[in-house]
C-alpha cells in the first residue's frame, strides 16, 4: 500500500515537472512570436539599441528580424514615392537673364544599402510634410545652380542635357540625407525679358521660310520635270510623223509655237511667285531679327540698370561708413579733450584748495601768536623776529666766516682823515660792508630791543588807521 502511494507521488510530481516545462515552452513561444517582427516591402525597419556590431542602426528591407527585449526597439520608414512642386522663380542663368522653372519632382527613400543608414540617422521619426520640406530646400538649391552654369538657348532646346545636369546634382545631395530622385518633370520655362519668345518667333520664322522654300523648289522640278517629258512627247511624235504630210507639219509648227507662248508664261508666273516668297522670307528674317535686337536692348538696359544700382549701393554704403569712422574719431577726440580738461581742472582746484588751507593755517597760526602778544600785531611781528634772531644772526657770522687773512704788512702813511691811520679805515669800511643788526631792524620797521644795544634813532610806530 505505501509503495503504490510512492509510486503515485513520484508519477504526480513528474506530470508537475513536465506541465511546467510545457507552460514555460509556451511562454518562451509567445513572447518569441510577438518579437519577431516582419518589414513589409514598402517599408525599411531601422532596428536601434544594442547594435553595436552593425553600426548605430540595423537597416532592413524586407525579411523578419527578433527584436530583443529591452535591449532593442524598431521604427518603420516609408518607401511610399513623394512629388514635390517646385516653383522656382527669378533664377539666375549664365546669361545674366533671370528665369521661372516651375517643375515637380518625386523622390523617396532610398533602399540602397549606404543610402538606407543616412536615412536612419537623418529622417527616423520626421512626419512626411518635414522630409518634403527638407528635399525641396536642397532641390531649390541645386536647381539654381545648374541653372547658373547653363545658357538660355541649352535650357530651352536641350532639354535631355539641363535634366541630367539637375538630376546629377540633386540625386547626389539627396543621398547625403538618405533620399533618391525617381522622376523629374519640367512643365515650362519662362523668363521676363522675353528673349525665350524671340527665340521662338525666330525658330518659327525660320521653319516657315524653310517651309517655303521647299515647296518653291518642288514646284520647280515638278514643272521642270513636266516640261522634259512634254518636250521628250514632243520629239518622239515628231520622229513618229516625220513623213506625215505637210500640212500636219504646218500644224505642229504653230502648236509648237502656242507652247512656247505657254512656257514662257509659265515661267513668268513662276519668276513672280519665286521673287515673292523670297520677299516674304526676307521680310520674316527682319522681323525675327529686330525681336532679337529689341531683346537684346532690353538685357543690356537692365544689366546697367542692375550695375549702376549695385555701384550706388557701394558707394552709399562707403560713404555711410567713412562718415560714421570721422563721427566716431571726433567723438573719441572730444571726450579724451573733455577727460584731459576735468584732469587739469580737479588738479587746479586740488591746489587752489591745498593753498586755501595752507594760507588759512597760517592765518589761524599768525592770529594765535598775535593773542598771545595781548593782541599786539607789533609784539606778534617783534616775536616772529625774536624766534628768528637766531637765524639772523647766524647770517651775519656766515658773510665773514670764510674771509681768510694769512699775513697782513702795512706801511701805513698816517695819511688818513684826521690824521687818522689808513689801515684802519680800511678795515672799519670793510666791516661796515657788512649790514648791522640795528640796520636790519630797521628795515623791518622795528628798534632793536635794550638787550642787543641802543641807538639814536627811534622808528614812528605805524598808524593803526584809527
Amino acid at each position: 500500500m505505501v509503495s503504490s502511494i510512492l509510486g503515485a507521488s513520484s508519477s504526480f510530481a513528474v506530470w508537475g515537472i513536465v506541465i511546467v516545462v510545457v507552460v514555460l515552452l509556451v511562454i518562451v513561444g509567445l513572447l518569441a512570436a510577438t518579437r519577431l517582427k516582419k518589414c513589409p516591402s514598402d517599408k525599411i525597419m531601422v532596428v536601434y539599441g544594442s547594435t553595436k556590431s552593425e553600426g548605430p542602426a540595423l537597416c532592413i528591407h524586407g525579411g523578419t528580424k527578433f527584436i530583443v527585449p529591452f535591449f532593442q526597439a524598431y521604427q518603420f520608414l516609408d518607401l511610399t514615392p513623394m512629388s514635390i512642386s517646385v516653383d522656382l522663380k527669378q533664377a539666375l542663368s549664365r546669361q545674366n537673364i533671370r528665369i521661372d522653372v516651375p517643375s515637380i519632382f518625386t523622390v523617396a527613400i532610398s533602399n540602397e544599402p549606404g543610402v538606407m543608414q543616412n536615412a536612419a540617422e537623418r529622417l527616423l521619426g520626421l512626419m512626411m510634410q518635414d522630409i518634403q520640406n527638407l528635399a525641396k530646400d536642397v532641390i531649390f538649391g541645386q536647381l539654381r545652380l545648374v541653372i547658373a552654369t547653363m545658357d538660355i538657348e541649352e535650357i530651352n532646346t536641350d532639354r535631355d542635357k539641363f535634366l541630367e545636369a539637375v538630376s546629377r546634382n540633386v540625386e547626389g545631395e539627396l543621398k547625403k540625407i538618405g533620399l533618391k530622385l525617381l522622376n523629374v518633370n519640367i512643365t515650362d520655362i519662362n523668363d521676363e525679358s522675353g528673349y525665350i519668345n524671340a527665340l521662338g518667333k525666330e525658330a518659327a520664322a525660320k521653319a516657315i521660310n524653310d517651309a517655303k522654300k521647299s515647296v518653291a523648289e518642288k514646284n520647280r522640278d515638278g514643272s521642270v520635270g513636266e516640261a522634259n517629258a512634254q518636250s521628250d512627247q514632243r520629239i518622239q511624235v515628231a520622229t513618229a510623223n516625220l513623213k506625215a504630210v505637210e500640212g500636219e507639219n504646218i500644224s505642229y509648227a504653230s502648236m509648237s509655237q502656242s507652247n512656247a507662248s505657254r512656257r514662257e508664261v509659265e515661267a513668268e508666273s513662276l519668276r513672280r511667285a519665286t521673287a515673292a516668297e523670297k520677299i516674304a522670307a526676307a521680310k520674316a528674317l527682319q522681323e525675327a531679327y529686330s525681336a532679337e535686337e529689341e531683346a537684346e536692348k532690353k538685357r543690356a538696359a537692365r544689366e546697367a540698370a542692375t550695375l549702376k544700382a549695385d555701384v550706388i549701393v557701394r558707394t552709399e554704403i562707403e560713404k555711410e561708413k567713412l562718415t560714421l569712422q570721422a563721427e566716431a574719431e571726433a567723438e573719441q577726440i572730444r571726450r579724451k579733450a573733455k577727460g584731459e580738461a576735468d584732469a587739469i581742472f580737479a588738479k587746479l582746484e586740488a591746489e587752489a584748495r591745498g593753498t586755501v588751507k595752507l594760507l588759512e593755517s597760517q592765518a589761524q597760526g599768525f592770529g594765535a601768536i598775535v593773542e598771545k602778544a595781548g593782541g599786539s600785531a607789533d609784539g606778534a611781528v617783534k616775536l616772529l623776529i625774536a624766534d628768528k634772531l637766531e637765524d639772523l644772526v647766524k647770517t651775519q657770522v656766515e658773510a665773514v666766516k670764510n674771509l681768510k687773512i694769512d699775513k697782513v704788512t702795512v706801511w701805513d702813511s698816517m695819511s688818513g682823515k684826521d690824521g687818522t691811520s689808513t689801515t684802519s679805515n680800511f678795515m672799519a669800511s670793510m666791516f661796515k660792508a657788512i649790514p648791522p643788526l640795528n640796520e636790519v631792524f630797521k628795515m623791518s620797521g622795528m628798534l632793536l630791543p635794550e638787550y642787543l644795544g641802543k641807538t639814536d634813532e627811534t622808528v614812528a610806530p605805524e598808524p593803526t588807521g584809527k
